[in-house]
């Protein structure tokens, strides 16, 4: 407040003006009850039946209290002119508190600094953090992956469910158009749950055009709450689902303060795989979002199909031409250009070369020595004229790639496992769009479409999810981890980590890399996790001990990695066991390929099987010296039917 303008100051305004915001989180408050005011009054002269009469009690003034030891939030004294006071206040503060609402998460999103400790303590509380927003990771893509209409199904696969964590769907579109669907089993359990407003729809031609998805709206127009994700996740287990899809992130946290590594632990612990968008962040270096181990973590990648608008300079008849096309520095969506009358955009970009995007206006992208050209014609011709062309479909040789802003590892928390785990379509993507948003979203754009071509891991990730059910609707009783071996070792890491993915051959993998939840307490042992966590966490009596202190590198993982600095070498031993679904008898051979800086052997070099389901075990030592900052081996376990593979990475890490 200003003091000058109101001269009475604290008499005009008393402690300042209201801030609501800030008032539900004030950390410390002066509390006071009615005892306080009883006191007050006491000490005011007034007497016990006035008292009585006004609180309906025996209350009675034995304790005269002070007007300076009431518990109040301001402090004031009065006196004479010329006189000198000194007065003494008698105060206390009381720290604000929060409910708990779920056993794994905080419902209220502010906790004071003086609490966090008292209510990390507390019994059913895993861990204290502020329900934070993330983020959004926003066909021919199937047939793309070798995955077309008529590929063979599994009976079992209309009871499939897959579980949509989002902004929600609209259930208008065609994409959801459940003509000839049958009634569900008994133990069906597939609803939408929430207003229905869609992120995006997902891909337009379904990978399993026959099961049957269950939507949880996690996502608003501020961003998607860690408390929502979290009630989500308890949702959808409870509810049954098969697979979890998760297109949402945040920023690399601790396994324990992030809430979709919480959630897919309980997922991962009830049978369920999720499948979670790596994230838009690429390409920068450790940029991954999703990145725990007991989840599927996917990365984006091209198809054989390019959008691109031509532009044509010159021989164009002026009196066809409306308004200006503008040429531009940079890409941008387009409103600027709209709102200075241009009719069309030409844009330069240096960056973002390997997907197309939606502009309000006609639009073309250009590379930036294209817009060099452009440039120099514009100051050499008397009166330049251009068309942007209408936007045709060409093939990409180069497919599938990993695009550019796909996130990529190594992984930020534990270096020496592989993320992201595999790719998927995730580029240019055909996928059902809401009703609710015009084409871009943004103010001017008045078309409403069906269909919109969209990029993002939050594309690539269903492609994932259906495969996952693809595989589960052939294999209903394996583990999740079972599922995600088959789809990493069926068919650079940093970008893609195992390969592009191939749901047909994921369901016939002949050996998976199988864990389960005591495999992840070893691991979240070994990595100085403690017994009280682990507990809150599985609901059991799980404890670290001698016996349950395993390494990163002895995880059943599908894959291998190990980090030095770089200019050094090192040596690891990875423990791992792999069980037979594919042919009843069978020898598998390891094939190794190690480039220069790699060591690798296995032993045994033969794994022979009698039955299914049988296990065997073998070590991997690897010994790699760092002359570069990354190289990538494999391992394939090969029966002549099957080829298992295993990417194994050594990377180069910094204090």
């Amino acid at each position: 407040m200003n003091s000058k303008i109101n001269s009475e100051a604290e008499f005009a305004y008393g402690a300042g003006h209201i801030n609501p915001a800030k008032a539900i989180n004030p950390g410390l408050i002066y509390d006071a009850e009615p005892i306080d005011y009883i006191k007050f009054l006491c000490g005011q002269g007034y007497n016990s039946n006035l008292l009585q009469m006004v609180t309906g009690d025996n209350s009675s003034c034995s304790i005269n209290g002070t007007v300076w030891d009431l518990n109040y939030p301001s402090f004031a004294l009065y006196i004479s002119p010329s006189e000198f006071i000194s007065r003494v206040y008698n105060r206390h503060l009381l720290c604000t508190w929060v409910t708990v609402q779920r056993v794994i998460f905080l419902q209220q999103l502010f906790i004071p600094a003086c609490y966090k400790r008292l209510l990390a303590g507390m019994e059913g509380v895993v861990s204290v953090f502020p329900s934070e927003k993330k983020k959004l990771h926003t066909t021919r893509s199937w047939n793309f992956m070798g995955f077309p209409l008529n590929v063979t199904r599994s009976t079992y696969e209309s009871d499939i469910i897959i579980g949509m964590l989002d902004s929600g769907i609209w259930p208008e579109s065609e994409s959801f158009n459940d003509k000839g669907f049958g009634p569900l089993q008994p133990n069906g359990r597939a609803f939408a749950k929430d207003p229905p407003i869609s992120h995006a729809t997902r891909t337009a031609r379904g990978g399993l055009p026959s099961a049957r998805i269950a939507v949880y709206k996690i996502c608003w127009s501020d961003g998607c709450s860690d408390a929502d994700i979290l009630a989500a996740f308890d949702d959808a287990i409870a509810d049954g689902v098969d697979v979890i899809s998760l297109s949402v992130g945040g920023w690399p946290l601790d396994y324990f303060q992030d809430s979709i590594a919480i959630g897919a632990f309980h997922s991962m612990k009830n049978g369920i795989l999720t499948s979670n968008s790596a994230g838009n962040s690429g390409p920068r270096s450790e940029s991954v979002l999703n990145f725990s181990p007991w989840a599927l973590s996917v990365a984006a990648s091209t198809i054989d199909r390019k959008f691109v608008s031509q532009v044509k300079l010159g021989s164009l008849n002026k009196t066809l031409v409306e308004g200006k096309i503008v040429l531009c520095d940079a890409a941008t969506i387009g409103s600027g250009a709209i709102a200075a009358g241009a009719v069309g955009s030409i844009m330069q970009n240096g960056f973002f070369k390997d997907l197309a995007s939606s502009y309000i206006l006609p639009a073309s992208v250009l590379r930036m020595s294209d817009g060099a050209d452009i440039l120099q014609y514009l100051n050499s011709a008397s009166e330049p004229t251009a068309t942007i062309l209408k936007s045709i479909e060409i093939k990409d040789e180069l497919a599938p790639a990993v695009v550019i802003f796909s996130s990529r590892g190594p992984n930020p928390l534990t270096r020496d496992i592989l993320k992201p785990d595999l790719t998927a379509p995730g580029v240019d993507i055909l996928a059902a769009w809401s009703g609710a948003s015009t084409v871009t979203g943004y103010e001017g754009d008045n078309r409403f479409v069906q269909y919109n071509i969209i990029s993002g891991t939050s594309m690539s990730c269903p492609h994932a999810s259906g495969a996952a059910a693809y595989v589960k609707s052939f294999h209903p009783t394996w583990s999740s981890d079972a599922i995600k071996s088959a789809l990493m070792t069926t068919d650079a890491e940093f970008a893609y980590g195992s390969g592009h993915i191939n749901p047909i051959k994921a369901t016939d993998p002949g050996l998976v890399y199988d864990a389960g939840e005591i495999d992840y307490v070893k691991f979240l042992c070994g990595q100085g996790y403690g017994t009280r966590q682990l507990q809150l966490v599985t609901g059991d009596q799980s404890a670290c001990s001698a016996e349950t202190n395993g390494t990163v590198w002895d995880l059943n993982y599908p894959s291998y990695t190990l980090s030095t600095k770089y200019g050094e070498s090192i040596t690891r031993t990875f423990q791992r066991t792999v069980t037979n679904v594919g042919s009843q008898i069978s020898t598998y051979k390891a094939i190794i390929n190690a480039p220069a800086g790699l060591k690798i052997q296995v032993q045994p070099s033969v794994l022979s099987f009698q039955s299914l389901g049988q296990k065997q075990s073998f070590v991997v030592t690897v010994e790699a010296t760092m002359i570069k900052t990354m190289i990538s081996g494999s391992l394939v376990w090969d029966d002549g039917l099957h080829q298992v593979r295993s990417p194994i990475v050594a990377h180069v890490t910094y204090p």
